[in-house]
């Protein structure tokens, strides 16, 4: 499944809220961008990245491979990287790269 992810199949779901499953508790994001990596060879022509915020004023989870959902994708286990403080304010933004 993972290896069939690409760019497109987030730019759909922009502005759209995700779920991030840690332990028994559940962090909900939103996908604010999708970024498209320079093509190389290998198993992913297309590699690119996914972008999170969390709300508030939330202690950042740490970098970890989460069971993350969305109502119109399919649930997958993804490793995702804190990567600072939303500059919008608020919580934490989250990346995951997709290579």
């Amino acid at each position: 499944m993972l290896q069939d992810l690409t760019p497109t199949s987030f730019e759909a779901h922009l502005d759209t809220p995700f779920r991030i499953h840690y332990g028994e508790n559940t962090l909900e994001v939103m996908l604010y961008e999708v970024k498209a990596h320079e093509p190389h060879p290998g198993t992913r022509t297309q590699p690119f990245s996914i972008y999170f915020r969390s709300p508030g004023q939330l202690g950042a989870l740490p970098q970890a491979t989460y069971r993350l959902e969305h109502g119109a994708m399919e649930t997958m286990e993804i490793f995702i990287v804190p990567i600072g403080p939303d500059p919008k304010g608020g919580g934490m933004r989250y990346e995951a790269v997709f290579n």
